[in-house]
């Protein structure tokens, strides 16, 4: 059964993506491996064509990562509704949310409450609009360091993409004394208390065609006790 329904193409997702590609374009995407959601995403087929130096930059200028479900995103929601028990009752932080993907299957898999946190304004209007697609809601947050609200448990799903954010897994278990996360860019990833807890191949959707390495989702778990 999915929880997601037609509406129609939210304007100010539309107009925000015109920040990365003017005929760029958002559009409704149900997910493989989570089929229970569909999100707000970027179009593909506007973005099948070589780009102009000018548009390059502009892209590199505003990557617009809310407009993309990325591999770990995919796998973490998936892990979470696969196994409702790791959510269910507890209030949840998701942070640096994007699209809202992982606290959207939080929600469905029974927490009692669900924070989406980014920095990005724009990425919480993409939480706000998936929410409504899914007929879900949860709380929105900016700033992690700003949060003092207290919460059982902290997901994160591809964050570690630069080096700089890796003291952020040291954060986490500050904010909360259990911690979930999704990663695939990470090679050697040994960061005690952190333990592996499962590897599984995904995608970037709409698909990036990203290297296979890319697309080996690592789930890692860590708790205070």
């Amino acid at each position: 059964m999915t929880h997601s329904t037609k509406l129609a193409t939210p304007t100010v997702l539309n107009d925000c993506i015109q920040n990365m590609l003017i005929d760029a374009r958002i559009s409704q995407q149900a997910l493989p491996q989570c089929p229970e959601i569909s999100l707000w995403l970027v179009d593909p087929l506007p973005m099948q064509r070589p780009f102009s130096q000018d548009e390059i930059l502009a892209i590199q200028a505003y990557p617009a990562y809310w407009a993309f479900c990325w591999a770990s995103g995919q796998v973490l929601a998936k892990h979470i509704l696969d196994n409702p028990e790791l959510v269910k009752g507890k209030r949840v932080m998701d942070f640096g949310a994007g699209s809202g993907v992982v606290a959207i299957a939080a929600i469905m898999a029974g927490a009692k409450q669900v924070i989406a946190c980014d920095i990005d304004p724009d990425a919480l209007l993409s939480c706000i609009e998936n929410a409504k697609l899914n007929q879900v809601e949860f709380e929105l947050h900016g700033d992690l360091f700003e949060f003092d609200q207290e919460i059982d448990l902290l997901i994160a799903a591809d964050v570690l993409y630069d080096k700089a954010n890796l003291p952020l897994l040291e954060i986490f278990l500050q904010k909360a004394p259990e911690v979930l996360v999704a990663d695939s860019r990470v090679k050697n990833f040994n960061f005690p208390p952190y333990q592996a807890i499962g590897q599984i191949e995904s995608f970037t959707v709409p698909d990036l065609d990203e290297l296979d390495e890319f697309r080996r989702v690592n789930l890692y778990k860590a708790s205070r006790i």
